[in-house]
Formats: structure tokens, sequence, C-alpha cells
């Protein structure tokens, strides 16, 4: 089950959509589905989790929690759409494009794509793009 929760003034998604979206993209990976939580937020409300929960006090667009049990993936996903709207100015991209690029980002990590190093970097970049060409099809 994939929920979306809003801790901000945001609405601007297609839940069904993107819920079918994320399906495909986890089954096509030899995955099932447990309990995916998106929760959109703003930069006050996922900065005070990065610095409570893993001690970083910076700005950031994504913050997960994976509680994927074998290929079961399961997880909160919390976004902040204040970063998304203005990574989205600076890699000049649409909104939805980056939105998109974030929310399947986390869902990879819980299918084990790792981003720390170089190559793993291109890895989940790969996946990504993979990903988005999925859901304009």
């Amino acid at each position: 089950m994939i929920s979306f929760n809003y801790e901000t003034n945001f609405n601007e998604i297609n839940e069904s959509s993107l819920e079918k979206w994320i399906d495909n993209i986890i089954t096509n990976k030899g995955f099932t589905i447990g309990e995916i939580n998106y929760i959109f937020c703003d930069d006050e409300y996922l900065h005070k989790l990065n610095v409570e929960f893993l001690n970083h006090d910076t700005l950031t667009d994504i913050i997960s929690f994976d509680n994927t049990m074998g290929k079961e993936v399961s997880g909160d996903i919390f976004i902040s759409i204040e970063r998304v709207k203005d990574n989205a100015k600076d890699f000049n991209v649409t909104f939805a494009e980056e939105l998109h690029r974030v929310m399947i980002h986390g869902v990879l990590h819980y299918m084990g794509f790792k981003d720390k190093t170089d190559i793993e970097k291109q890895e989940m970049r790969n996946a990504e793009n993979n990903a988005l060409s999925l859901l304009n099809n």
C-alpha cells in the first residue's frame, strides 16, 4: 500500500497514477509493495527530522526511513516541497519531473540502490531516468 500524506499546503499530484507507476517499478525489479508512506512537508519540517534523526544540520529534499524486509519494500519518505521547487529551478527541469525523481529515488534506495560513490550515483541516476521514462508511457 502506498499512502500520501501532507504536512504542508500541497496537492499537485495524481495519487492514483503515481501509485500505479511506483508499483510497476517495484514489481519490475522483483520486489513487492509493503507499506510506503510519502510525507510531503516544508523545509522547516524536514530540517527538524534531519537534525533529530540524522544529526545533519542542513536542508535536504528527501529523507527516507527504510523498513524493507527481504523483497517487501516498505518505508517512510519525507519530501520537502520547497527544496524540490528550488532544485527544479537549479537543474532547469519542471517541478513535476524533479518531484517524481525524488519520489522514486527513495524507493530505489529501498531496493538496494546506493549513491555514495560516483559509480553508485551513476547507477542511481540511470535507474531514476529509466523509472521516469516509464511514468509517461
